[in-house]
């Protein structure tokens, strides 16, 4: 197996695409690169395999891309579509001992608690019930041989966690689902990175993501080597946009696997 695989498990907004109730063109398009979850990214390692944030579609997300295995999760931010399928994360805690490690910034990982006080309050440690073991990121962590840094992003008010992925002989893999400013300190971190995800709502400016246009000035600002766009809402169809991009940067899709050696 390749020493790095990252799985774009979803690459749609909060509402996902098709959005319910809507008949515009993306919503109704037979383009399956036009269906898509809500953002989250499965990665797999010789060592170890992560999954990054658990949406409401996780459970299908899994099933889907046969997903039998996650050592550890990490959180990007504690907004609904970013954790609501937290609990499905149940079968990988089968077992009196077994835990799942969780990893998220103190105020993320406060939100986790508070939402799913009945995982954390450790009153419920029966067999099949979920167990994480929380790690507030506080640096840069190991998991396997990948080394992780963290990546404060802002998204409107609310500081999410982006992640830079490093292991030896790869092109550094930074991920940066939830942003609409990038501070010079974690700008610094994603210089000549060699795989930006990004992202890139729509084309026109949101107060808390950024805009297609405003992804491709980040890309260039920051000389990744490829690009992909992710957290797309249904105002992008797949074929269109990727055919209007400049050279390395293209569309993330649900399913999409990318291998590095």
């Amino acid at each position: 197996m390749a020493p790095f695989e990252l799985t774009f498990l979803g690459t749609g907004t909060s509402l996902g695409v098709p959005m319910i109730g809507c008949a515009c063109p993306v919503c109704q398009s037979s383009d399956p690169r036009d269906r898509r979850d809500r953002s989250s990214i499965f990665i797999r390692t010789p060592e170890l395999c992560w999954v990054v944030d658990t949406g409401p579609d996780f459970r299908h997300q899994c099933l889907r891309n046969h997903i039998s295995r996650v050592d550890a999760v990490l959180i990007t931010h504690s907004h609904s579509d970013h954790i609501m399928g937290f609990d499905d994360l149940r079968p990988f805690t089968f077992g009196e001992e077994a835990r799942i490690p969780v990893y998220a910034s103190p105020a993320t990982m406060a939100g986790l608690r508070h939402t799913f006080s009945f995982a954390f309050d450790e009153q419920n440690r029966y067999a099949g019930y979920l167990k994480p073991e929380p790690f507030e990121i506080t640096g840069p962590f190991h998991l396997g041989r990948t080394l992780i840094t963290p990546l404060p992003v802002q998204h409107g008010r609310v500081v999410t966690t982006g992640f830079r992925f490093d292991r030896e002989g790869m092109p550094a893999v930074v991920y940066l689902p939830d942003c609409k400013s990038i501070p010079d300190t974690t700008r610094d971190l994603i210089l000549d990175c060699g795989i930006l995800i990004i992202d890139a709502l729509r084309h026109r400016t949101h107060p808390t993501h950024l805009s297609v246009e405003e992804a491709i000035a980040v890309a260039r600002d920051v000389r990744a080597g490829q690009t992909y766009f992710t957290h797309l809402c249904h105002d992008l169809g797949h074929a269109a946009l990727e055919a209007s991009l400049p050279p390395g940067i293209r569309v993330g899709y649900d399913g999409l696997v990318l291998s590095m050696d």
